[in-house]
């Protein structure tokens, strides 16, 4: 569900920004949007980034801990069809 955000802006960088969208195709709430969403997907992509390499470091030492028990609590029937790096 999208909700409705008000923003203030200085006149120059409005015109700055309507000029942009315009030349995008956009109204200014969609520039906005879009440039918001980007940068939310460029953080989330990059703390995913950081996890995997950060997971990946750590590998032998969580099977180590760990071992075989990879989905604890997992009902058995389940474990065979969950993926390696379903958690």
């Amino acid at each position: 569900m999208a909700k409705q955000t008000n923003i203030r802006l200085d006149d120059a960088v409005r015109a700055a920004a309507e000029d942009r969208a315009k030349r995008r195709g956009l109204s200014l709430q969609g520039y906005v949007a879009d440039l918001i969403k980007a940068d939310v997907d460029q953080t989330q992509a990059a703390f995913m980034a950081g996890a995997t390499t950060f997971l990946a470091g750590y590998a032998d030492a969580f099977e180590a801990e760990v071992g075989e028990d990879r989905y604890p609590g997992l009902p058995d029937g389940l474990v065979e069809n969950a993926s390696r790096d379903a958690a």
